[in-house]
């Protein structure tokens, strides 16, 4: 990989068209002089012309010598990469999920480009994927409700959609690149019975943000900070905006009043991590996107994004897999369930998992894990052979229970 790295490096240098286009420029420069000079006296024309040919050829041999030094360097860069990362079969199966659901695909492309702000990308896919099949007829294919049904698989039905990320987008461009929080916060104030609901705390961490920024983000005629009218408008602001929430974050407008007394000397502050933090913007960010796109009933991250990034993850595994099983002759037999541990990072985890401590089997839709009185799980299928319809004891400790006291666990 170290060879790798540094070829590529190498080819970011020199492997550039930089020269090349100063060779053309050149060759270009000396055809708009020419032609300025004939213009000027047509009689001299045949002699400018004879004296132009020499550097004109000169100039595109430059201009070849220089493509033939990428080329060199792009094709050994090329032999690598096919030296490192040679060609494998993919794993190949009879059972596919998706391959009958043509329409729940197109979706899944058309709300990652909307999603990405690709909007006439999006409105071209959709045009495209229901030019020979009625978008009636999708429809009866996916039951679609909520913001789904904004997406459906007609340009025109995304509008709504296209333009509720298209203001996401603006404010993410306000909050990250101009270091303006307004928008962000009118927001989250139309929308504050919403995230109340929710238990989000977004409303006040922008509010807290905008605190953070009036007290050390002022800047005098200078250009330097003033700390002492940075002071005066972030408390102004917290009397103005911010009083809302003293019933529930007291703790916090405390803290961030109490700053003031350490004004001189923030960095060795109990309060340096609230107002010298260089990652609080983006952190809203993120924190802003996953709101924003749940109160419209998506994910904060891409599907399709999630889907590919998690197939790629594991495809290395399946791959061998299949080796195995090749060289076994065995198959695979489950349809809803993978043979091996595929490792994904905690984030791409979206479902609990529990192992029932009787059977050892992992518990599904029909065999749930159930909780008896004393506060011990099992799967289903353990507790009915344990009680066996009538009274037992708990594998565990020594209360005894009916089965119809047990609840069904929801994870």
């Amino acid at each position: 990989m170290e060879a790798l790295l540094a070829e590529h490096e190498r080819l970011s240098k020199s492997g550039t068209f930089t020269k090349t286009l100063d060779d053309i420029q050149k060759t270009i420069d000396l055809l708009v002089k020419a032609r300025e000079t004939i213009a000027a006296n047509t009689e001299t024309a045949s002699l400018n012309l004879a004296k132009l040919q020499t550097p004109v050829k000169n100039s595109l041999e430059d201009v070849h010598k220089d493509l033939e030094e990428v080329r060199k360097y792009q094709s050994k860069y090329s032999k690598l990469l096919d030296k490192k990362f040679k060609d494998k079969v993919l794993p190949q199966m009879d059972y596919d999920a998706l391959s009958s659901q043509p329409a729940l695909i197109n979706r899944a492309v058309a709300m990652h480009l909307l999603r990405e702000g690709q909007f006439s990308v999006a409105s071209t896919f959709l045009s495209e994927a229901t030019k020979d099949k009625g978008s009636d007829n999708m429809e009866d294919d996916l039951t679609m409700s909520g913001t789904e049904q904004d997406l459906g698989l007609d340009s025109l039905k995304s509008e709504s959609l296209r333009k509720q990320f298209a203001n996401m987008y603006h404010i993410l461009h306000e909050m990250k690149n101009e270091r303006n929080l307004l928008p962000a916060i009118e927001w989250a104030r139309d929308k504050s019975d919403e995230l109340e609901k929710r238990g989000s705390n977004l409303e006040f961490e922008l509010g807290k943000l905008q605190f953070v920024w009036l007290f050390v983000g002022r800047q005098n005629q200078k250009g330097q900070p003033d700390m002492y009218e940075g002071r005066q408008h972030a408390l102004e602001y917290v009397r103005q905006e911010l009083s809302h929430f003293r019933p529930r974050y007291l703790r916090e407008l405390q803290q961030l009043c109490g700053a003031i007394a350490f004004c001189p000397n923030l960095p060795q502050s109990p309060y340096r991590r609230t107002f010298l933090n260089n990652d609080a913007w983006d952190e809203l960010a993120i924190s802003f996107t996953k709101e924003f796109c749940a109160l419209l009933g998506l994910s904060a991250d891409s599907p399709l994004y999630i889907a590919a990034t998690a197939g790629a993850i594991a495809l290395p595994h399946f791959s061998k897999l299949q080796v195995i099983m090749k060289d076994k002759r065995t198959e695979w037999t489950t349809k809803h369930e993978i043979p091996v541990e595929v490792p994904l990072p905690p984030s791409y985890r979206f479902h609990s998992i529990f192992v029932c401590p009787v059977s050892k089997e992992q518990t599904t839709d029909q065999n749930p894990p159930m909780m008896m009185p004393c506060g011990h799980v099992v799967a289903k299928e353990s507790l009915l052979r344990l009680s066996k319809n009538a009274r037992f004891k708990c594998p565990y400790c020594p209360n005894e229970s009916h089965p119809k006291d047990a609840m069904k666990i929801y994870m």
